[in-house]
C-alpha cells in the first residue's frame, strides 16, 4: 500500500534579492501555514529552502487524484501564485512522485515555524 502522493513544487532562488529568503518565511509562517492546514486530501505540506539555492513546496496528498486536482489547479495560476511573485519567476520544476513509507520518530511532527535561519 503506497504511504502517500506526492508533489513537489521548487522555485530557484539564484540571482534573487537578499531580503526573498526572510520574505519567504513570513509568507509561509504568517499565511501559507494557516491555508494549508486546511486542504482536503492534504496529510501534511513541508516548505524547504537552501538560501540563495532554492525554495519548494512539497505536498503529501492521500489519493492520486487529491494530488493530481490540487496540481492541475495550481498549474493554472503559476505566475499568480504569492510564491511566484515573491520570488520573481514561475517554479522551475513540478513532479509528482511516491512516497513509499513514513516514519514518524520519538520527537513527533511538529507544526509551524522552523529555526529560521539555518
Amino acid at each position: 500500500m503506497n504511504a502517500g502522493f506526492g508533489l513537489a513544487v521548487r522555485w530557484s532562488l539564484e540571482n534573487t534579492r537578499p531580503e526573498t529568503s526572510d520574505r519567504l518565511r513570513e509568507y509561509v509562517v504568517g499565511t501559507s501555514l494557516a491555508r494549508f492546514m486546511f486542504l482536503d486530501g492534504l496529510a501534511f505540506k513541508v516548505w524547504r529552502m537552501r538560501e540563495g539555492e532554492w525554495f519548494e513546496g512539497t505536498y503529501v496528498f492521500d489519493t492520486a487524484a487529491d494530488r493530481d486536482a490540487f496540481r492541475a489547479d495550481f498549474e493554472t495560476g503559476l505566475a499568480q501564485s504569492p510564491v511566484s511573485h515573491l520570488i520573481g519567476a514561475i517554479p522551475r520544476i513540478i513532479e509528482n512522485f511516491e512516497v513509499v513509507a513514513v516514519a514518524e520518530g520519538p520527537a513527533k511532527f511538529r507544526r509551524g515555524a522552523g529555526p529560521g535561519r539555518a
